[in-house]
């Protein structure tokens, strides 16, 4: 199946059925349990290191979590990175404080933008988590809200939660041992929006995560940029399961995720029909490292080299099928590697692409015989220290095995391609335990009011400023809209400040400028300065890279910095008058006409240190005078 032969499905058809989770970080002061901040930090400014293992635990009612015991069997140290801001609940050595009443009103907000009925009594509720992503072992979790429902071009999507969580720490680096996560991330407030399976199309998924995109946004008050905002996909189609796939960056992501998950599932009924009508089986584990005593394969004699073996699985009836593709350039051969990845195997072999890397026609032919396949069937190895080829290949017979019954029920990762890649089970209901640390809430939705809609902001800045639409949608969608009313409540051209905050940010950042760095405060102090006359408008472009490049400087010290200090009108009239004596010949033969090649001279003689309206006047009265 190559990417260009990718066939197109009937979703009808197949009976399509996804779902989305939306995972959005707040931008509050402080994190949701303690009071450390909730900026983001550069892990080179860690003071200090925090070594953990993590063991899955019980849930009240005894029972263990599936996806948290297929975790516990990966060994890993973790290693968590802390800051002068980091506090005593983020390493877990004190317990959590109160709910954090601005994260609270936020997501009640947020309830009531998506129609959610909101509980009486909110519970703080933990939920296991050994991945590392929490030095505790477990996130902490509120329900808030249920029964809401988003409106979409193909229909009512129904909210069937609303949740008010910590952020799990933000993943560094993995190294030989295990995994560095940094801290500053850790228990910053999320919301968790979670949809009913009513979407029946890529492209209406698609729809439904922009709307809640928009309507998370119009609060003014959740986080921006790359990693603020995750959508897990729940996806299923007739006779298939329900796979979450996680970690869907954008939303063009997320139709494509969709389709490909048809795809992929598709593809296993198909194959799952075929291994029935062959009688398909699953064999015996066994060991086969005699059959590559000799072997020049690079990576069998690697992992022999250093103490290892070679174990198998025979497939019966499987030759054929375990290369087959479900999505481009991942086959049913890469799901039984990616099983055996999760327990230490650098991957699998199967016959299906033997001879290759080494391996012989030879050692094909004895491998089969070893392990007592026959022409038809396929066989799956996997060379590595004993303990890691015992478990891998266990784990790969076991999704071989489940191949016969069809789509098995699973936690996905989404690739960059669109594809998709095995994580772990799908996690059940004991992972959920109550937090006996942290008292109840009772959350009163009538403490906060409707925020308005983006659409409907966009609207009232073209009426009631006068912005063009484009720029004012602009606006209303950007991240910035908070300061632009700011501005424009403290008297500043509303046009002027729309256009700074959006298109000026722009260009200059496509120069190159770090304006991640501007803050609210540079740009009011900015935007008072040209309404005060200190700063003509051609110069804001020059002091906005200035504050961005040395954030820590004022707007003024910009200025100064950028040589971009007022000049009187006598100076504007000096400048202006050399501009014209230079060009006398032209004027005489133009006359008026030669004004506009003049004023781009006369601006950039002054280098953005007089406003264009002034210089404007003063050059067509020296034209005049000569003309």
């Amino acid at each position: 199946m190559s990417e260009d032969a990718t066939p197109e499905y009937d979703h009808e058809e197949l009976g399509l059925v996804a779902g989305l989770e939306i995972h959005q970080q707040l931008d509050t002061e402080t994190k949701l349990f303690c009071d450390s901040p909730t900026t983001e930090r550069d892990p080179a400014d860690a003071e200090r290191e925090i070594t953990r293992r993590l063991h899955p635990t019980k849930s009240e009612l005894g029972e263990l979590d599936d996806a948290a015991m297929e975790e516990s069997r990966v060994d890993r140290e973790f290693t968590y990175l802390a800051y002068d801001t980091t506090c005593l609940v983020e390493e877990d050595d004190e317990p959590p404080r109160r709910v954090d009443d601005e994260a609270l009103s936020v997501a009640l907000q947020i309830g009531d933008l998506l129609d959610v009925s909101v509980v009486d009594q909110a519970h703080v509720m933990r939920k296991l988590v050994i991945d590392g992503s929490n030095t505790s072992g477990f996130q902490r979790s509120i329900l808030l809200g249920q029964e809401g429902e988003i409106e979409t071009s193909e229909g009512r999507v129904s909210v069937v939660d609303l949740m008010l969580e910590e952020e799990s720490a933000k993943r560094v680096e993995e190294t030989d041992d295990g995994v560095v996560y940094s801290l500053d991330r850790l228990g910053v407030p999320l919301v968790e929006i979670g949809t009913g399976p009513d979407i029946r199309s890529p492209e209406g998924a698609r729809e439904a995560a922009e709307r809640i995109g928009m309507l998370l946004r119009s609060t003014g008050a959740v986080k921006r940029g790359l990693g603020t905002i995750r959508q897990d996909v729940n996806v299923s189609i007739a006779e298939g399961a329900r796979v979450e796939v996680k970690g869907v960056q954008d939303l063009q992501g997320i139709e494509d995720i969709v389709r490909g998950e048809v795809g992929r599932q598709a593809e296993l009924l198909a194959i799952r029909d075929e291994l029935r009508e062959r009688d398909a089986s699953v064999g015996d584990v066994s060991d086969v490292t005699d059959v590559f005593a000799d072997t020049d394969s690079g990576v069998i004699r690697s992992a022999l080299d250093a103490g290892g073996k070679v174990t198998a699985v025979p497939l019966f009836g499987f030759d054929g099928l375990v290369g087959r593709e479900l999505q481009p350039d991942r086959r049913l051969g890469t799901e039984l590697s990616d099983h055996a990845k999760r327990h230490g195997a650098g991957g699998i072999f199967h016959t299906d692409e033997l001879p290759a890397y080494g391996v012989t026609d030879e050692e094909v032919d004895a491998l089969r015989e070893a392990v007592g396949a026959d022409p038809e069937d396929a066989v799956a190895i996997v060379a590595a220290d004993p303990e890691t080829a015992d478990l891998a290949i266990e784990a790969a017979a076991d999704r071989a095995a489940a191949a016969i019954e069809g789509v098995p029920e699973e936690t996905r990762g989404a690739n960059e391609d669109g594809t998709t890649r095995y994580l772990r089970p799908l996690p059940g209901a004991a992972r959920m335990y109550p937090e006996t640390d942290v008292p109840p809430v009772e959350p009163d939705p009538s403490d906060v009011d409707r925020p308005e809609l983006l659409d409907e902001k966009t609207d009232r800045y073209v009426e009631a400023f006068g912005l063009d639409r484009g720029l004012a949608e602009q606006v209303a969608f950007g991240r910035r809209f908070p300061l632009f009313e700011a501005a424009v409540e403290r008297g500043v051209d509303p046009t002027f400040a729309a256009s700074t905050l959006e298109s000026t940010t722009t260009e200059i950042r496509r120069e190159g400028a770090p304006v991640e760095n501007l803050t609210d405060d540079h740009f009011l102090d900015l935007f008072a300065l040209v309404e005060d006359g200190d700063l003509a408008k051609e110069g804001v472009p020059e002091v906005l890279t200035t504050l961005a490049e040395d954030p820590d400087l004022t707007a003024e010290e910009a200025v100064e910095e950028a040589g971009l200090s007022g000049v009187s009108e006598a100076e504007v009239r000096d400048a202006v008058v050399d501009v014209v004596e230079r060009n006398a010949d032209q004027i005489e033969a133009e006359g008026m006409g030669a004004f506009s090649g003049l004023m781009g001279e006369a601006m950039g003689a002054l280098r953005g240190k007089a406003d264009g309206e002034v210089v404007s006047d003063v050059l067509r009265e020296e034209i005049g005078k000569r003309s």
